[in-house]
């Protein structure tokens, strides 16, 4: 790998990042992981509260927080405080990019308007992610990921049928408003090369799961049928769901498609189906579907994971199965591509954790290091990069701004 390619594509963007949690963090993760210098504002107290987030504390510490904050260098700085917003506004100055995830008006109670800021630095972007945008009756509302995916309509549509909705498992709703936030930052980067101008990129929580929801509201404007939970299958596609496994074990398949039900007809020694009525197309399938799957599941219930996976793969039926971290960690194409990388912990020692994606063939994205210490590069960057002095560091320091 040549030294630019080790920088990464980003090398040479400076970010400011503002805010808490991981909206707008795992927004400054993105592009951190492809080589931005990514400098985050924390309160000198108890920095992001990410640091002390998770089911467990190893040590102490949160595991959550060596990966949302990797890559990035922290500054604490009091933005409640005068002085605090002026160093901020400095920093800003110095900047490609700034993020923030705070409730729509805090910037601007601080004094730090995109219209000020981009008076004295007309190229800066700003990537402003909240739940529901800057604009419109609840935009000053709070917002939180949960709030997002089910106004934006995930939550309506996720779980069992006879429960209440379910949530993903992960914050799926913060994480998308990250990356809708991050490729708003790339788009407003491009047309600066063309303007000489940067601009805002407004990213709401329920937007960002919007976009994702495929044909939810376009089939309802046209047919007028409200998608609803449907568990492990969606309704009028089969074969497409899990099933089981002697042993207890479970398998995903995917046969939906005429030529691949034909091919899984055969693999289950009854290529009759694939001519059967009730079976032989899309549409048939879709009204049958209920028993076609249990037609599967008794056939699969006889079969050992690892030897239905490979008598599948054989031939050439989409299937898997449903992988936990143990699995991940053994799995050869996990190990092939790179997947999982592990990294040095000051405290944690050796540290796995998921790799840069996607992956670029001349620039890829790399874990650097950890998330780091609180205020850990406080003076280093107040001093390169906001040219102060060691005295007005300490003054700084000595008035608890920082």
């Amino acid at each position: 790998m040549t030294e630019t390619a080790a920088e990464g594509p980003l090398s040479g963007l400076r970010v400011i990042e503002m805010g808490t949690l991981i909206a707008g963090p795992f927004c400054g993760q993105i592009l951190g992981d492809f080589g931005a210098e990514v400098i985050k504002l924390e309160d000198p107290g108890s920095g992001d509260p990410m640091r002390q987030w998770g089911r467990s504390l190893p040590k102490g510490l949160s595991p959550w927080w060596p990966v949302i904050g990797r890559n990035k260098k922290s500054v604490t700085v009091d933005l409640r405080k005068p002085e605090g917003q002026a160093l901020a506004r400095r920093l800003i100055g110095t900047a490609d990019v700034v993020i923030e995830n705070f409730r729509p008006g805090t910037f601007e109670k601080w004094g730090l308007t995109y219209e000020s800021l981009a008076e004295a630095n007309p190229r800066l972007v700003m990537a402003r992610v909240s739940g529901f945008g800057q604009t419109g009756p609840y935009a000053r509302r709070a917002g939180y990921g949960l709030i997002g995916e089910a106004m934006g309509g995930l939550r309506h549509v996720t779980g069992e049928p006879d429960r209440p909705p379910a949530r993903a498992g992960i914050s799926i709703g913060d994480s998308l408003a990250a990356m809708h936030a991050a490729m708003g930052v790339m788009m407003a980067l491009h047309a600066r090369e063309r303007t000489g101008r940067g601009q805002v990129v407004d990213a709401a929580l329920y937007e960002s799961v919007l976009a994702v929801m495929e044909n939810l509201f376009t089939e309802y404007d046209l047919t007028g049928y409200v998608r609803e939970r449907s568990g492990s299958i969606l309704p009028g596609i089969a074969p497409s769901n899990v099933y089981p496994c002697a042993g207890g074990e479970m398998i995903l398949i995917g046969g939906n498609g005429d030529t691949v039900f034909a091919r899984l007809a055969e693999a289950m020694g009854r290529p009759e189906l694939a001519k059967d009525e009730r079976y032989a197309t899309h549409a048939a399938r879709g009204v049958n579907q209920a028993e076609l799957d249990g037609i599967i599941a008794e056939w699969t219930a006889g079969w050992r994971l690892d030897d239905l996976l490979a008598r599948l793969e054989e031939k050439g039926v989409p299937c898997g199965r449903i992988f936990r971290a143990p699995d991940m960690l053994a799995d050869p194409q996990f190990q092939a591509r790179e997947a999982i990388v592990e990294t040095d912990h000051p405290v944690f020692g050796r540290i796995k954790m998921q790799n840069a994606f996607p992956k670029l063939s001349e620039t890829p994205g790399r874990v650097r290091w950890p998330g780091p210490a609180l205020g850990q590069h406080t003076d280093e960057v107040l001093r390169e990069v906001a040219g102060l002095k060691e005295t007005e560091i300490a003054d700084l320091r000595a008035k608890g701004v920082i």
